[in-house]
């Protein structure tokens, strides 16, 4: 019995897949400086579009992205939209009269439901 017992391998110590045949995608490091001095290198795809700014894996810090002379690239600042609230979308929808108008309807809806006819606030 002892010459027929199976021999295996330990586990986690090796792989049974080798890296024959793999082609690796072309890839491109992109350097980065945050406020502090700090320098980094980061591993992006080749035909993506590097970010202006990036996140320091260490601290956190934000880093600009470096040209390849090693100084910092100009960011092209855009237009900032201003936050639109719930408040301005209803207003692009409606007049303020109609939004009153609608107001005291439902509040004459909820009125009835209650079974009173008394007034809010009032």
């Amino acid at each position: 019995m002892a010459d027929r017992t199976l021999r295996g391998m330990r586990l986690g110590s090796q792989s049974m897949q080798s890296e024959e045949g793999v082609e690796f995608a072309s890839r491109q490091r992109a350097q980065y400086r945050t406020a502090e001095g700090e320098t980094f290198d980061m591993i992006f795809s080749a035909d993506a579009e590097l970010p202006d700014v990036w996140p320091s894996p260490k601290n956190g810090a934000e880093g600009v992205l470096l040209a390849p002379d090693g100084t910092p690239i100009d960011i092209e600042v855009g237009e900032v939209k201003a936050v639109r609230t719930h408040w301005d979308m209803l207003l692009e929808r409606r007049t303020r009269d109609e939004l009153e108008e609608l107001l005291q309807e439902r509040l004459d809806l909820l009125r009835a439901r209650r079974g009173g006819g008394e007034r809010l606030g009032a």
